[in-house]
Formats: C-alpha cells, sequence, structure tokens
C-alpha cells in the first residue's frame, strides 16, 4: 500500500508569505504522493474591505455572506490557489489546484441554520476518491482551496480543517494515509499561555478526558474531532505541528501533537 501525505497549512501560514515560501519548500519535498489543503487567511477580509463590505467573524469563523462568497471565490480559488501552485510549480513539484467544484471533486450541501448562521458554509458529504486516486497515480499534486459545492451551481466556504480530513478518510482505503495539520503553535498545548506545553501524544480517550477538564477548548475542539474522526475512517495518524517544523516530521524531530486512535 503506497503512503499518501496529506498537508493542511492555515491562514496563520497563508498570511505570511516568507514562512509559506518556507512551508512550501518543506512540502515539495515531501517523498511520495502528497496533497496540500489551504486555509484563507485575512486576504479575503482585506479585499472586502477594499470592496466596502464589512467582514464579519463569529467565533474566529467567517460567515458568508452572498457578497463575501463572491469575494472568497476569486480570493481563496484564485489569488492565493493559483499563487501557491505556481510557486509548488517552480520548486518541481506539479501541482493541480482544485476548488471542491473541479472535476465534482468535493460535493457538499449547505449548513443548516442553528444557533448561529454562518451562511453560505458547507458541510462535506462527498470525495471523488476514484478520481483523485487517478490524478495521484499521474503523478499530480493536488492543491485544495477552502472552497466546495453542492452540484447545483452552488460554492460553499468550507473550513480547511473539514476538507483535509475528509480527503484522508476518503483515502485511506487505498493508502497509507498520514495527516499533518500546520499552524502557529508547536501543538496541541496543556496551557495555552505555555508555548512549551506540548501534549507529545493524544488518544481518543485521553482527548476525551482533556475536553472534560476544560484543557481542550474553543477552536481546537472542531479540530481534533475532524482529526480523530479521520483517525476512526482509517488514517493511520495525524501530526499537529508548528508550520516551521513541516520538515521534522518524518525523521521524527517535530516537537508537535501526535494523535491516534488507541
Amino acid at each position: 500500500m503506497n503512503r499518501l501525505t496529506i498537508v493542511k497549512i492555515g491562514g496563520e501560514v497563508i498570511d505570511q508569505p516568507q514562512r509559506l515560501s518556507s512551508c512550501l519548500q518543506e512540502f515539495a519535498a515531501i517523498r511520495g504522493d502528497k496533497i496540500l489543503v489551504h486555509g484563507g487567511g485575512k486576504t479575503a477580509s482585506h479585499v472586502s474591505e477594499k470592496m466596502g463590505l464589512v467582514p464579519e467573524l463569529i467565533n474566529g469563523r467567517r460567515v458568508t455572506d452572498a457578497a463575501t462568497l463572491k469575494v472568497v471565490q476569486m480570493v481563496y480559488a484564485g489569488l492565493l490557489n493559483k499563487n501557491i501552485v505556481a510557486e509548488l510549480q517552480m520548486l518541481g513539484c506539479n501541482a493541480l489546484g482544485m476548488s471542491g467544484a473541479d472535476a465534482n471533486m468535493i460535493l457538499a450541501e449547505k449548513r443548516a441554520a442553528s444557533t448561529i448562521d454562518y451562511g453560505f458554509a458547507g458541510d462535506v458529504r462527498k470525495i471523488n476518491s476514484t478520481l483523485l486516486e487517478q490524478l495521484l497515480k499521474l503523478g499530480l499534486v493536488p492543491v485544495f482551496c477552502p472552497l466546495t459545492h453542492d452540484g447545483q451551481n452552488q460554492f460553499l466556504n468550507t473550513n480547511a480543517d473539514t476538507i483535509a480530513a475528509c480527503v484522508a478518510s476518503a483515502l485511506a482505503g487505498s493508502f497509507y494515509v498520514e495527516a499533518i495539520f500546520c499552524f502557529a503553535k508547536k501543538g496541541v498545548l496543556e496551557n495555552e499561555n505555555d508555548e512549551n506545553s506540548v501534549i507529545a501524544a493524544m488518544t481518543r480517550e485521553s482527548f476525551d478526558s482533556l475536553l472534560q477538564k476544560g484543557i481542550i477548548k474553543d477552536g481546537m475542539i472542531p479540530k481534533l474531532e475532524n482529526a480523530f474522526r479521520a483517525l476512526s475512517n482509517g488514517v493511520r495518524k495525524i501530526h499537529i505541528i508548528h508550520a516551521d517544523d513541516l520538515d521534522k516530521v518524518k525523521s521524527g524531530l517535530a516537537s508537535g501533537t501526535v494523535l491516534t486512535l488507541v
């Protein structure tokens, strides 16, 4: 079974050109089959403001109304995705930029409004894993932006962590899948105010315990729930690391958090 590495980079990487370039160099150097998923960063907010729109965030997540959706389509699938693809090509990595609509790769549905209405936010329903496998066999490196579609001409803004976890789950039956989530911390922290309090290893059981104690909270909850859902679907291992440590994962020198089921 071939190995597949799926790397997700967030807005804190996207927003810093030097850090992004370094991360892309490290990603390009990963051997074997690989997929990159990237977030949106603050660029969409800057563009929205220049167009006279007022970005709205709730709990750190963007509320995507019809006008904002047009902006994120331009920024995520256009500016950011194509710049990343071009830089990877320069590095000798044969990248193919994609949204969920391209080749009908990621079908989603609009999230039903509950206590909070995030607008055109999408929850993933299906990954076109057969076609994705064919692209990998051709030696292509898919690069997904955080946009999906519903198959009825409607784009949806979808969390990049969710996309990475769902893609990993969909391919776990055909590959030995390892996922790496890169963000601004060194890993999952036991004390959010202490950068060195990294939890080196976490199982589903220890996650539940940390959740009950209130150590895992806020934005880390959905991130880790996505990750453990992927592990339960056959993904072998998940790393949560600082973006600067991507090159250290394979050598075992990264100081992040390793997630396994048991």
